[in-house]
């Protein structure tokens, strides 16, 4: 990727005003939508190896790199890219030295939202979930497609572990902790600079003089300030049921 990338441009200058409702009916109404085929296929690929291991999520990895920096500084984990492009995932193959992929690193082609589903429905824990660029969808009539505003985002939380999103787009991260905080969840935003890039596209964005921002949750706490509506119902959603 050469520097040259475009700055994020939305009509959005604050989290969406119409973030807090869509979080809370997400907390509260079943998604009744099924995995697709392929993706239980994809998952199932990888079900008997991930029931047995310390997990971390690389998830949208794209080419995977992020994927074997994380599993090189993680090696008692079993680390996960998942992504649905088989161009992204095939170029990674070819830019990494077969010899050099770290053992505890796995490369899944399947649609994240299956994934997603699929994960949390066979109970898997992750003890670090990152989401490491892009996915703003920065129209606002698009706040749904972002994930954390998405159907799928009582599935994420019930995989649990830490949670950490980076982006060029300051108002996703804000959008995403507040998203968060609606959940039980505290996160802090922060500006920040990687002194290694972990990703091509956090070394496009870099180079081409975005600030980026990181946007980092702790595992659940039920303590005080956690909603009722996010605390109680996640199993009972995932399985298509309403509370």
């Amino acid at each position: 990727m050469h520097a040259n990338s475009r700055q994020v441009s939305s009509r959005q200058s604050a989290p969406h005003p119409r973030l807090r409702e869509v979080v809370l009916r997400h907390l509260e109404t079943a998604w009744r939508r099924q995995p697709s085929a392929a993706g239980c296929a994809a998952f199932e690929s990888v079900a008997s190896r991930a029931a047995c291991a310390r997990l971390i999520l690389d998830a949208g990895c794209g080419t995977g790199v992020s994927t074997f920096e994380l599993a090189r500084s993680h090696a008692g984990s079993l680390v996960l890219g998942v992504d649905k492009s088989a161009a992204r995932l095939a170029l990674g193959q070819r830019m990494i030295d077969a010899d050099a992929a770290p053992p505890n690193a796995a490369l899944l082609r399947c649609d994240l939202v299956d994934f997603w589903q699929l994960a949390a429905r066979a109970g898997l824990h992750f003890s670090r979930q990152f989401l490491l660029y892009p996915n703003p969808w920065p129209k606002p009539e698009h706040l749904r497609r972002r994930w954390h505003a998405h159907p799928v985002l009582p599935s994420i939380l019930a995989l649990g572990g830490t949670i950490e999103l980076r982006t060029n787009w300051r108002i996703y991260a804000e959008e995403f902790a507040a998203a968060l905080a609606l959940c039980g969840r505290a996160a802090a935003v922060e500006e920040f600079a990687a002194a290694t890039p972990s990703t091509p596209f956090e070394r496009k964005y870099a180079a081409s003089g975005h600030l980026l921002w990181r946007c980092r949750a702790a595992e659940r706490n039920f303590g005080a300030g956690t909603n009722p509506s996010s605390s109680g119902q996640h199993a009972a959603m995932l399985d298509g049921q309403g509370p």
